[in-house]
């Protein structure tokens, strides 16, 4: 009876979304507003492990600037606020194949010819004691599955930096959001990166990115259509076959 009890609560929360969907009927995506990411909601400021901070010794007859990569000024991200570009080239190729078999076959048989001698009175003449109980079984499972999965993403995103860790490691995130026509496409990234990867060009790759969590899909049209309705994804959890 639970699952009946929550079809009109499920229904009422898909409802919001579907008055959402019927206000933009004929109207493309909406863009999202740009925002500051530490004021969102959902943020969570990082914290990772660091080592314990040390003085950097000064040399005042040297030339050389502590923490400075080069004798001019650096111009790669260092502080909050900075952008850096992160290069995403995913190309990911995997492929599983796992049959398992199994077959048991039992016989139990239980039987008291004697009990005490009132055999005769406790069971029915046509029963034998000496059988009183007999089981047999036989199971047989076979179970085959196949995996293919073949994903190729290469991207180039516009990245902040959110946060300066104590280390001197940078917590970055960044959104993209592009529409075409009818379809919004939507990119994200966030994740911790070191100064040291940082290349000359202020540009990173996805691979650097520690806590990487990289995110690519879209709102629209065709991808409305992709998805299963409400209805079949209820049938898909509540349905126990």
């Amino acid at each position: 009876m639970r699952p009946l009890l929550a079809l009109p609560l499920l229904a009422a929360l898909t409802g919001c979304n579907g008055l959402e969907r019927l206000s933009r009927i004929g109207e493309a995506p909406r863009l999202s507003a740009v925002s500051n990411p530490v004021q969102d909601p959902n943020y969570r400021p990082v914290t990772m492990p660091t080592p314990a901070p040390h003085a950097v010794p000064l040399n005042g007859a040297s030339l050389w600037r502590p923490g400075s990569r080069t004798f001019l000024r650096d111009q790669r991200a260092a502080q909050v606020g900075d952008l850096i570009t992160v290069l995403v080239s995913i190309q990911d190729t995997a492929t599983m194949d796992n049959r398992t078999q199994r077959s048991r076959n039992g016989t139990d048989t239980f039987g008291i010819p004697q009990i005490f001698g009132l055999q005769t009175r406790l069971l029915p003449r046509a029963a034998d004691a000496s059988s009183l109980f007999q089981a047999s079984g036989n199971q047989t499972s076979d179970g085959n599955g196949v995996m293919k999965r073949d994903e190729t993403i290469t991207l180039r995103l516009a990245a902040t930096v959110t946060q300066l860790l104590p280390n001197g490691n940078l917590v970055i995130g960044g959104k993209q959001e592009v529409r075409v026509n009818s379809e919004l496409r939507e990119l994200a990234v966030q994740g911790v990166i070191r100064p040291q990867d940082i290349a000359s060009d202020n540009t990173v790759q996805h691979d650097r990115l520690a806590e990487a969590r990289i995110a690519y899909g879209g709102r629209g049209t065709l991808s409305d259509l992709q998805q299963p309705r409400y209805g079949q994804q209820l049938m898909d959890i509540v349905l126990p076959f």
